[in-house]
């Protein structure tokens, strides 16, 4: 959430963001509706002065006529205070409906589009393998080995859920183990968090629990929510609380089972492990001071870097574009891997990092205390470190071999006790 002063101060700057988003949400009536709350606290506190005042006068020896007329004041204050409130209340809640809809302001070099062919690539690592055979998609490899199952699942829990079975478990376990491995000695803490939170924290972090365009699986009469990243939980976790400064930054990473209802999302692009309703995730997510974000926002990408430099596997970062940012973000960089039976070879997405600045915090009041004494914002990051369900599909796809067996990178061998699945 912007602060609704910035809008005010900032208002042709904060609709210029909202166009270059591609987003829906009405700026002027946040300011209309910010300057109607600072005029009815101003109302508000001066009846609140004068039921004081009348309540003062009733002191002391008052004549009965003096006394009459100041309890039929104190009651009509009484009544005007109680409707002040009830409107204020009223105007706040409106307030607050129409703010959290303004997306967060977009760094300036982010490039300005709608769509994600609009994202602007700037770097390239290792090259697409050329294979001297027709390579195969994930699905078939997967299922001709006897990895996956799609047709079970849609029985037992619907459409795009799935089993993984045999050496692909342990291969979804050894990718955890090496990410987290790297994340250790990168000074992360680990967690294993609820696959469960509250509605109000999944719209303190930017995700919509509710509506026919919502992606979130909600939970009925409890109030709660799947979770869709361990973003929400790992940014959840310090909501309501002032940090210290000096233990400033705090770097968390999250293993967490990932639920979405992928509304909408359908097509060649969303075809086996590439898009399904529940995957495993290890997130990453840092709370830090506003003057580290933009540096530790490089840091974040660059271990995705490294995580996927160490599986061997070609890929690019691309710089998203305003359209695609998503609300919360103030930057976001994307990394996307080769993918050989993606559309007979092209990149698809298998990690982001975004710098959310203060706009979750916002939300969520998450503040740290300055040493000016002053409680301020904290600025939140989050970054995949692998989603495992799309790892998988890059490197089944990348270390097929012309029998149809699957060579097992030598970053997670250790992990996985294999270095080969055949038929």
């Amino acid at each position: 959430m912007l602060d609704y002063k910035f809008i005010k101060d900032n208002l042709d700057a904060v609709k210029a963001n909202i166009k270059n988003r591609n987003m829906t949400a009405d700026a002027d009536e946040v300011v209309r509706l910010y300057n109607k709350r600072t005029e009815l606290v101003t109302a508000l506190q001066e009846l609140q002065t004068k039921r004081n005042e009348n309540a003062k006068s009733m002191k002391g020896k008052v004549p009965d006529d003096e006394r009459k007329r100041l309890i039929e004041e104190g009651k009509a204050l009484k009544e005007k205070i109680a409707a002040s409130e009830k409107e204020l209340a009223e105007t706040e809640a409106e307030l607050d409906t129409a703010g959290r809809q303004i997306p967060n302001m977009a760094h300036p070099d982010a490039p300005v589009g709608k769509v994600d062919t609009e994202n602007l690539e700037v770097k390239k690592v290792g090259s697409p393998r050329k294979f001297d055979f027709e390579p195969k998609d994930h699905v078939q490899l997967m299922q001709d080995l006897d990895l996956i199952d799609f047709d079970e699942a849609t029985k037992v829990a619907g459409p795009k859920f799935y089993y993984l079975k045999n050496e692909a478990v342990f291969l979804e376990q050894a990718m955890v183990m090496y990410a987290l491995n790297i994340l250790r000695k990168h000074g992360f803490t680990p967690f294993i968090t609820p696959d469960v939170a509250k509605a109000e924290i999944l719209q303190g972090i930017g995700f919509n629990p509710r509506g026919n365009e919502s992606n979130v699986y909600c939970i009925e009469e409890e109030g709660t929510c799947l979770v869709a990243t361990a973003e929400i939980t790992l940014g959840g976790y310090h909501s309501g609380e002032t940090l210290d400064k000096s233990k400033l930054p705090l770097k968390y990473c999250g293993l967490s089972h990932c639920f979405r209802r992928e509304a909408g999302a359908a097509g060649q692009f969303s075809k086996g492990l590439y898009r399904v309703h529940q995957f495993t995730k290890l997130e990453m997510f840092v709370y830090c001071l506003p003057e580290e974000s933009d540096a530790l926002h490089e840091q974040l990408r660059l271990i995705e870097e490294e995580i996927f430099t160490g599986l061997g596997l070609p890929f690019r970062v691309v710089d998203t574009c305003t359209g695609d940012l998503g609300a919360p973000a103030y930057r976001k960089w994307d990394l996307e891997a080769w993918m050989p039976g993606r559309n007979g070879g092209e990149y698809g997405e298998v990690t982001s990092t975004s710098n959310c600045t203060d706009f979750q915090s916002r939300r969520l009041n998450v503040r740290y205390k300055d040493d000016d004494g002053k409680n301020k914002y904290v600025h939140m990051l989050n970054g995949t470190a692998v989603a495992v369900s799309r790892a998988m599909v890059a490197v089944i796809e990348n270390y097929q071999n012309e029998d149809g067996s699957i060579t097992v990178p030598e970053a997670l061998r250790p992990f996985c006790g294999f270095d080969v699945i055949k038929r």
